[in-house]
């Protein structure tokens, strides 16, 4: 895939990160969230024109759009479309009052480089506690003033960092059913989705984390989360990668509801370090037998 425009060249500082992010990050990985100051600054790859052009050169399983006045939870409905293309989405990102998702931007070798630059800067820490560092992913998020982007969780470890506009992530405890119940888990890790069910009873137990350019949140995988955006137009940058740790997981949750489907009460998967290799192993078996 071609950059989307020749004239972008690659301005990352010698160090997005500063000593005492990364040693936040080395103290917190992989399983506390915490916030970390990046010097990225509003990158060229990241102002609206270059965004909007990329997104009308993504395929469309890799672009997501819709209505940003949205309620906490969808809890199974659909997200209202906002009727126009992604394009025009995000270069009118002020007025649309939209929410737009560009998935997978390492598809394009400019972003590709920005990924892995960053991602390069965090790779001792990573490597060192959870192993190599696997499918390193790169999105964008652009969201009109006030959006909401609903209760979810993913799979994939997560440093969200904010280049433009502000915004609130409420963050819930990952592995705790009460916020994301274990049959949630293994219908998402068996291809369903990961928007999760919202209660109001649920939002005592959230801790919210405030978000303003030069600023990051590290977030641990599957960790259930809602984002307001603030009263002017956001842009993120969301970095991410897996381990064989975050894999072994999913493939335990996979496996359980395999179990769950002949009677069974499964235990859930336990988060890091546990390994869960007996439940992976079982899961990866019968996919491979399965074909």
């Amino acid at each position: 895939m071609n950059m989307p425009n020749p004239a972008f060249t690659s301005v990352t500082p010698a160090a997005v990160f500063d000593e005492t992010s990364r040693a936040a990050f080395t103290a917190s990985y992989p399983e506390v969230p915490h916030k970390l100051v990046h010097r990225l600054g509003f990158h060229p790859l990241m102002q609206l024109d270059a965004l909007a052009t990329l997104g009308e050169t993504l395929g469309q399983s890799s672009v997501e759009y819709n209505r940003a006045e949205l309620p906490l939870g969808l809890n199974g409905e659909k997200a209202p479309a906002n009727g126009m293309g992604i394009g025009d989405t995000i270069r009118n990102i002020a007025t649309t009052g939209s929410w737009a998702a560009l998935k997978n931007i390492e598809q394009c070798p400019a972003y590709a480089d920005l990924l892995i630059d960053l991602l390069d800067e965090l790779r001792p820490t990573i490597e060192a506690h959870t192993g190599a560092m696997l499918k390193p992913q790169g999105f964008v998020f652009v969201t009109s003033p006030n959006g909401v982007t609903p209760y979810h969780f993913d799979p994939e470890h997560n440093i969200l960092l904010q280049l433009m506009g502000s915004k609130q992530m409420t963050m819930f405890p990952a592995g705790d059913a009460l916020f994301a119940p274990d049959a949630t888990h293994e219908s998402y890790h068996t291809g369903g989705p990961r928007d999760l069910h919202w209660r109001d009873e649920l939002l005592p137990h959230g801790k919210v984390w405030s978000l303003s350019p030069g600023e990051a949140l590290y977030v641990p995988v599957m960790s259930p989360h809602f984002v307001k955006n603030g009263p002017a137009p956001s842009v993120s940058l969301s970095i991410t990668w897996r381990s064989e740790w975050s894999f072994a997981e999913a493939d335990a949750r996979a496996f359980n509801s395999v179990l769950r489907k002949i009677g069974l009460s499964p235990r859930a998967p336990g988060r890091w370090p546990a390994t869960n290799r007996a439940k992976a192993f079982g899961w990866r078996l019968l996919r491979r037998i399965r074909g």
